[in-house]
């Protein structure tokens, strides 16, 4: 499951080893004319070959660098390295390793003697064997050890619904519990069969309710994917379900050999030898997500240093013109219904959130949300920081934690979204920002169904180069102040 997240990491590992035995053999070649020292001891070849040595440019060694780099990720990929990398222990790691190291020499010991390449030394060749097979030993060791060591302590999970209570789902269920190192988290059993039996116990996991109680679960449990495993008889049972799931924004996952369903997104996928179909709303693009992390991370963290001078004068100016914190931390919904709280510097009065139900009546926004005109509760200092968007900086730290992105949804207040619609609700399938569509189309100037319709498009038509178009236009609407109430 989740290969495609996979094929990121194992590209990065193909790329990450071949650095690394590129890295051990020009290191091995800038040492070669030290290696004098270890012919002193008189091993091989005699000692009095040290005067015969001349030495050997670094071009000389390109052509058997590019050799031996090739066969070490050759070799690497055809033992299974680079295969199920969420599966293997580290033992399984160490043995790849060896067998791999074993092939290669033998490989690049012939490759020297065939081509006579007299100026690659015995000595050469066993510093730089030994070396990347030391060095790529280490560094498998290391990362999959964290990436485990990770998951087991209930970091980087995803957490599941598993609909269907038969033999299949409970050994899929112990399967899960059997490698906590692969990072699934289940939240629950949900019946396939009318009227459920809620409350009893599945593999010593709950059934949370049957088919019928799938939008409640979903809206109340954080839940980023459901997997059916469902008898072929009940297929046709489970497509409203789907609907649901597509709906809301939830990957939902089929556990079939063959399941043809006319939903767009369908993908083939596999957990060991369980054949999956995955249907899922959310873009599959994961290089373009993970360099959109990479970014979020690189320019909130130059900007939280850039920015620390403002932040410092504008902290000193809200303590200096009303009493209360600087910063104003509010409970925010993050994707697929996680909490975090939100940073922002303070543009109220204190106790403002109290006197909520006085203006309500002047609430310029249809739906959930709550926007007005000239609140009296917005201290001066607070509607020059609202009108430039200087509150929302502090957001910056969000991004940097992962809790948000620099571009994206904005994070709805939980009880808005315990009114969202269930087509709304879709808008928490990726992850929010700091500006969006809504923020450079007129932000309160727009209606609330025209802002979630706006956040959906965002949504379904991602890419990095969307992301650009709306950080630069951010800058324009930032600085034109139109909707910043």
């Amino acid at each position: 499951m989740l290969r495609e997240k996979e094929k990121v990491v194992q590209t990065a590992m193909v790329a990450l080893d071949v650095a690394i035995v590129s890295l051990v053999f020009v290191l091995a070649c800038a040492f070669r004319p030290f290696f004098y020292i270890f012919y002193k001891l008189d091993f091989i070849p005699p000692a009095q070959l040290i005067a015969d040595m001349t030495p050997v440019s670094i071009n000389d060694y390109i052509l058997v660098m590019f050799f031996s780099v090739s066969l070490w990720y050759a070799m690497l990929s055809l033992n299974g390295m680079y295969r199920s990398l969420r599966t293997k222990a580290v033992l399984e790691i160490v043995w790849i390793v060896i067998k791999t190291a074993f092939f290669a020499g033998i490989l690049f010991g012939a490759f020297v003697f065939l081509f006579k390449l007299k100026f690659v030394s015995r000595l050469f060749f066993t510093i730089f064997m030994l070396g990347s097979t030391i060095s790529i030993g280490l560094e498998k060791a290391i990362v999959f050890t964290f990436m485990h060591y990770v998951r087991r302590h209930g970091y980087n999970y995803k957490q599941m619904v598993i609909v269907g209570t038969g033999s299949r789902a409970a050994n899929f269920i112990n399967k899960i519990r059997l490698h906590p190192e692969w990072g699934f988290r289940i939240v629950g059993v949900i019946d396939d069969e009318k009227g459920g039996h809620k409350g009893k116990k599945v593999s010593n996991v709950e059934i949370l309710g049957g088919l019928e109680d799938i939008p409640t679960i979903l809206h109340n449990r954080t839940v980023d994917e459901v997997v059916f495993i469902v008898p072929r008889s009940r297929l046709n049972h489970i497509e409203t379900s789907l609907y649901i799931c597509e709906t809301a924004g939830i990957r939902a996952t089929i556990a079939v050999d063959l399941f043809e369903l006319k939903i767009a997104k369908a993908r083939q996928t596999e957990l060991e030898d369980m054949p999956l179909i995955t249907f899922e709303t959310t873009p599959a693009k994961e290089w373009q997500l993970f360099l959109k992390r990479m970014a979020d991370i690189t320019i909130s963290g130059l900007g939280i240093i850039a920015l620390s001078p403002l932040f410092l004068v504008l902290a000193i100016l809200i303590k200096l013109t009303s009493p209360g914190p600087v910063m104003f931390l509010q409970k925010r919904m993050s994707l697929n219904g996680r909490k975090f709280i939100l940073y922002k510097f303070r543009t109220m009065h204190k106790g403002a959130h109290e006197r909520l139900s006085e203006f309500a009546s002047s609430n310029i926004m249809k739906g959930p949300v709550f926007k007005m005109k000239n609140d009296p509760r917005v201290t001066p200092p607070g509607r020059f920081l609202r009108r430039l968007s200087l509150d929302e900086f502090p957001q910056l730290f969000n991004v940097f934690a992962g809790q948000m992105s620099l571009v994206g949804p904005r994070p709805p207040l939980p009880h808005e979204v315990a009114r969202y619609k269930p087509w709304q609700r879709r808008r928490l399938s990726m992850r929010p920002g700091i500006t969006c569509l809504w923020q450079i189309s007129g932000r309160s100037k727009i209606g609330f169904d025209e802002w979630m319709e706006l956040d959906l498009q965002y949504i379904d038509n991602w890419s990095l180069w969307l992301d650009f178009k709306i950080l630069v236009r951010t800058i324009p609407a930032v600085l034109s102040g139109v909707g910043a109430y």
